[in-house]
């Protein structure tokens, strides 16, 4: 008998069927699976309200936690053979539901010398998202084996709109009529199964070493190189942004207020005016970057963690 643990956390559900469709080859082949999904003691809300929305922003980009549920004790006292992480990416950093139980014994106890598979749900962008996520299951001396990371397909500046109507009406329908659906495609989701096989195989012959290659082979991971760059900068940006609002007192100070609407203004503006502009310069020095863009997409389809 195996025993796999699904640890996430998702607001609207979306992860929850992700991660369940990739499990659910699992279920009957003599494998025991348990499911932990991470509760806050002061929920986020969903739909979100657009200064709560916004007001995340510096504590999420910063790792900061907040009180979680704990972990019951039946999960806590089991040794697991594999545990599926999923989480959701905020402004470029694993949600602060995640962090914050990345943060507690609970979780070093659990993710101890323990495989990990992380199974990202989210618009775009969570190269670095998962960098920080690397690092902070090397700090608690977990193994990262896998990661698949299904994103929305969409243009960018398209999912922007789709994604935001989503968020803060809290309805996945398609926008005025005429734009997409928001999210992850339903058939990638449905089709999520697809990763269950080749983890059983893995788990079974408990060996894990080539997984993550098994996993690229079935598409479980696509880098856009853009995004790559756009995701590097925008975390230099986010960093001096966080650190501004925080520094303008508690969530209640009208300074921070003030701030943290000003963040959204301007974010809007690099989504609209400022990345368009990188990206056509992407465009212009792309053929003198060939061989950085190739090794940067091999190194982020990896779990190989290099600081």
């Amino acid at each position: 008998m195996k025993n796999v643990l699904v640890i996430h956390y998702s607001q609207s559900g979306q992860l929850t069927e992700i991660v369940n469709n990739i499990v659910s080859p699992l279920s009957d082949n003599d494998i025991q699976i348990d499911y932990h999904e991470i509760k806050m003691e002061k929920p986020f809300p969903f739909p979100w309200k657009e200064e709560d929305f916004y007001g995340a922003f510096p504590e999420t980009f910063q790792q900061v936690p907040e009180a979680v549920k704990p972990v019951s004790a039946e999960i806590l006292n089991k040794k697991y053979d594999l545990i599926i992480l999923g989480y959701q990416v905020w402004y470029l950093t694993p949600s602060i539901p995640i962090n914050s139980f990345l943060q507690t014994s609970d979780a070093e106890k659990l993710l101890k010398n323990t495989p990990v598979i992380t199974v990202i749900g989210c618009r775009n962008m969570w190269i670095m998202a998962q960098e920080k996520m690397k690092k902070k299951l090397l700090d608690l001396q977990a193994n990262l084996v896998g990661n698949i990371a299904l994103i929305d397909r969409h243009l960018n500046h398209i999912s922007v709109i789709t994604i935001a109507k989503w968020m803060f009406s809290g309805k996945k329908e398609s926008y005025l009529g005429i734009f997409p659906k928001p999210g992850v495609s339903q058939k990638d989701i449905d089709e999520a199964v697809k990763f269950g096989p080749i983890i059983l195989k893995h788990l079974q012959e408990n060996n894990f070493n080539n997984l993550q290659d098994a996993l690229l082979k079935e598409e479980a991971i696509k880098i856009k190189p853009f995004l790559v760059t756009t995701d590097k900068r925008a975390n230099i940006i986010f960093s001096k942004w966080s650190k501004l609002i925080q520094s303008k007192g508690d969530k209640n100070s009208p300074k921070r207020t003030f701030w943290v609407k000003f963040f959204s203004y301007y974010l809007l503006f690099a989504i609209w005016f400022i990345a368009p502009i990188v990206f056509i310069l992407f465009l212009i020095t792309y053929v003198f970057s060939m061989h950085k863009i190739k090794k940067d997409k091999v190194y982020y389809s990896s779990v190989k963690y290099i600081e």
